[in-house]
């Protein structure tokens, strides 16, 4: 009995090790953006199978400053955001399988959703939550995880 049990450890730990050496290589990216390029973060960071993309807010990047006009317009402009990460890294909105979202005022749920639904068209898994106070007073913030 004790040299089955032995056997069975012996089995987890070579199957442990093995998993852990496959899938050990994480990438951190800088921002595709050039004026990004010094933030302390990653763009994104991917394993194997995931991408794993920074949160976006309504921030135009040409331009500078969050876009005018409200959740809406804000909504719309972080999923472009997102959007342009995906595509540098060869990936859609359709490798999407994690949204969270962030928004200022729960109140703004409605006015969010109308946007956020005609992006995200295969219905991703999302969590959504009201936080006050997002960077440089933005109405509201996507981070997502895509599948490669």
């Amino acid at each position: 009995m004790k040299s089955k049990f032995l056997i069975c450890i012996a089995l987890i730990l070579v199957s442990f090790q093995s998993c852990e050496d496959e899938n050990s290589e994480i990438t951190f990216h800088k921002s595709h953006i050039a004026s990004r390029a010094n933030v302390p973060f990653s763009d994104a960071v991917e394993t194997e199978d995931l991408l794993f993309l920074t949160g976006q807010i309504g921030q135009d990047f040409q331009k500078g400053g969050l876009v005018e006009g409200g959740v809406k317009a804000e909504t719309k402009q972080a999923i472009e955001n997102i959007e342009a990460v995906l595509k540098h890294h060869n990936l859609t909105l359709d490798n999407v399988v994690k949204c969270t979202v962030i928004l200022k005022d729960i109140n703004d749920f409605q006015e969010f959703n109308s946007v956020y639904t005609t992006y995200f068209t295969k219905k991703p898994a999302r969590t959504t939550f009201a936080a006050s106070g997002l960077a440089v007073g933005a109405s509201i913030e996507i981070d997502v995880i895509a599948a490669k």
